[in-house]
């Protein structure tokens, strides 16, 4: 489902959202939401990308591909 948010945009900010959303044919609720989309999957990258920096030790024990991958059913 879907939930109607209010934003307030900036004047720069809203022009440049209309420019975009006119250039690939889609409204700007739509350019938005893609675009909010997009940065939150940047800050989830970067949320994993922090975690397996702290969790990259001298001590840390390393599985072979093969091993994390094979899933075996007892």
């Amino acid at each position: 489902t879907k939930k109607p948010i209010n934003i307030t945009l900036g004047e720069d900010e809203q022009k440049l959202l209309a420019r975009v959303a006119k250039r690939d044919r889609v409204p700007e609720a739509t350019k938005a939401a893609l675009l909010i989309r997009l940065a939150l999957e940047i800050e989830e990258d970067d949320a994993l990308g922090a975690l397996a920096e702290r969790r990259d030790t001298s001590r840390t024990r390393f599985v072979s591909h093969e091993d994390a991958w094979n899933v075996t059913s007892k």
